[in-house]
C-alpha cells in the first residue's frame, strides 16, 4: 500500500512529455486472413484487410436497416457504449488508475446517469401515448429531471467521499477524463437518435456520406496521394482530401435522390402504442416531392437543360456532403492528435485493420451535431403530432383550458365562426 501510494503520489507531479507510454494494441486480425494475404507487402496486405472489413461492416449495417428503426437505436446505443469504453480505458492505462477507489465503477454509473437522462427526455417526446397508459411510468416522466439530477448527485458525492490523500490531482483528472468522454459520446449519440425520429433519411445520408467520404478519400489518397495535408495525419493527403469531397458530394446527391422514393425512409418515425411497433408512414412532405428546378443559364450551355427534376432534399443532401467531406475529417483529426497525445497508435484493436470502433466513428460524432442543428434550424417547423401527445398528458381540466383558449383565438382570428349560444 505504501508502494502504492508513492508511485501514485509521483505521478501526480509529471507533466505531459512525462507520459507513460500505453502497451501497443495487438494485432486481431484473423489468422486466415493473415495466411491468405502473407505474400503481400505490408502497404497492400493492409489494404486489403481494411477493404474486406470494410465489406462486412457495411453489409451488417444494410441488415441492421432492413431490421428497422429499433435495431438502429440498439445499434446507436451498443456503439456508444463500446466509444466510452476505449476512451475510458485509455485513461486507466494512461494513468495507470486502476487502483484508484471506486473510480471504475463510478465512471460506468455516471454513464448510466447520463444516458438514463438523455433517453428518458426521448422517451417522453416521442412515446407519450404508451407512457399516458401506465401510472408507474408517468410519475417516472413527471420528476424525471429530479431523479437524473438526484442520481447524479449521489455519484458525485460518492466520487468526493472516495478522494484520497497525494492521489487528489490524479483523481480530478480521471473525474474531468470521465466527464469529457460522457460529452463526446453520450450527447451526440442521443443527437444522432434525435435525427433519424426526423426520418432515417436524416439518419442514412449523413452517415453513409462520412463513410463515402472515408473511402474515398483513403483510395485517392492510395492511388494518387503525394502532398501531405496535415501533421496530426502524417498519411492524409490533399489528393484523397479533394478526391473525397467531390466523390462524396456526387454520393449524397444520387443516394437522396433514391431513398426520397420510398416513404420508409422519408417518414419521421413514431411510436404506435396500439400495435407496439415503430411505424414509418405518412404522406411525404414537399423535400420529397419532385419538383421541376430551372437550371443556371451558365449550366445550360454545358448540360444542354433548361429544366432539371429532383427532390429538394438533394439541395440539402449537398450541403450535408460538404460538410462531411470538408469539416467531417476535423473530428478525424482531432481523433489523431488525441492519439499522439497519449502515445498510441489506434483507440483499440476491436476490428482489424481499422483500430477500434472510435477510430470509425470519430468523424460521425461531429456529423451527428451537425445534421441536428441543421434540421433545427432550416427544416423542422411546429410539429402538431407531437403537440397533440403532449396535450393528450395533461389533466382534463387543462386540456379543456387549451381548448377553450384555442377556440377563441380561431374565433378572433375569423377562422371559426362563433356559436350561436355565443
Amino acid at each position: 500500500e505504501v508502494d502504492l501510494e508513492e508511485r501514485l503520489g509521483e505521478l501526480d507531479l509529471r507533466n505531459d512529455s512525462d507520459v507513460p507510454d500505453v502497451p501497443p494494441p495487438t494485432d486481431s486480425t484473423p489468422e486466415i486472413l493473415k495466411r491468405a494475404l502473407s505474400g503481400l507487402s505490408a502497404r497492400w496486405k493492409n489494404w486489403w484487410i481494411r477493404g474486406i472489413l470494410t465489406l462486412a461492416m457495411i453489409s451488417g449495417f444494410f441488415l441492421v436497416i432492413y431490421m428497422g428503426s429499433f435495431m438502429l437505436m440498439l445499434l446507436v446505443l451498443s456503439i456508444q457504449v463500446k466509444c466510452y469504453h476505449e476512451i475510458i480505458t485509455i485513461g486507466y492505462r494512461v494513468y495507470h488508475s486502476y487502483d484508484l477507489p471506486w473510480f471504475r465503477s463510478l465512471s460506468w454509473y455516471f454513464l448510466l446517469c447520463v444516458n438514463y437522462f438523455f433517453y428518458g427526455e426521448t422517451v417522453a417526446d416521442y412515446f407519450a401515448t404508451f407512457v399516458q397508459r401506465r401510472e408507474q411510468l408517468q410519475f417516472l416522466i413527471r420528476y424525471h429531471r429530479f431523479i437524473s439530477f438526484a442520481l447524479y448527485l449521489t455519484g458525485f458525492c460518492m466520487f468526493v467521499l472516495s478522494l484520497v490523500k497525494k492521489h487528489y490531482r490524479l483523481q480530478f483528472y480521471m473525474f474531468a477524463w470521465t466527464h469529457v468522454t460522457l460529452l463526446i459520446t453520450v450527447t451526440q449519440s442521443h443527437l444522432v437518435i434525435q435525427n433519424l425520429f426526423e426520418g432515417m433519411i436524416w439518419f442514412l445520408v449523413p452517415i453513409s456520406s462520412v463513410i463515402c467520404n472515408d473511402i474515398t478519400a483513403y483510395i485517392f489518397g492510395f492511388f494518387f496521394g503525394r502532398t501531405p495535408l496535415i501533421k496530426l495525419s502524417p498519411k492524409k493527403t490533399w489528393e484523397g482530401f479533394i478526391g473525397g469531397f467531390f466523390s462524396t458530394v456526387v454520393f449524397g446527391f444520387i443516394f437522396s435522390y433514391f431513398l426520397a422514393q420510398h416513404q420508409y425512409f422519408v417518414c419521421p418515425v413514431e411510436y404506435n402504442s396500439e400495435t407496439n411497433r415503430f411505424v414509418t408512414e405518412c404522406e411525404p412532405s414537399e423535400l420529397f416531392q419532385m419538383q421541376k428546378y430551372f437550371v443556371p443559364p451558365l449550366l445550360q450551355a454545358v448540360l444542354g437543360w433548361e429544366t432539371v427534376n429532383m427532390y429538394p432534399f438533394q439541395m440539402h443532401s449537398i450541403a450535408l456532403s460538404t460538410f462531411a467531406s470538408l469539416i467531417g475529417p476535423f473530428g478525424g483529426f482531432f481523433a489523431s492528435g488525441f492519439k499522439r497525445a497519449f502515445k498510441i497508435k489506434d483507440f483499440a484493436d476491436t476490428i482489424p485493420g481499422h483500430g477500434g470502433i472510435m477510430d470509425r466513428f470519430d468523424c460521425q460524432y461531429l456529423m451527428a451535431t451537425f445534421v441536428h442543428v441543421y434540421i433545427t434550424s432550416f427544416i423542422r417547423g411546429p410539429n402538431p403530432s407531437k403537440l397533440l401527445k403532449q396535450l393528450l398528458i395533461l389533466q382534463p381540466e387543462q386540456q379543456l383550458s387549451v381548448y377553450k383558449t384555442l377556440k377563441s383565438y380561431l374565433i378572433e382570428k375569423g377562422i371559426l365562426q362563433p356559436s350561436l349560444r355565443g
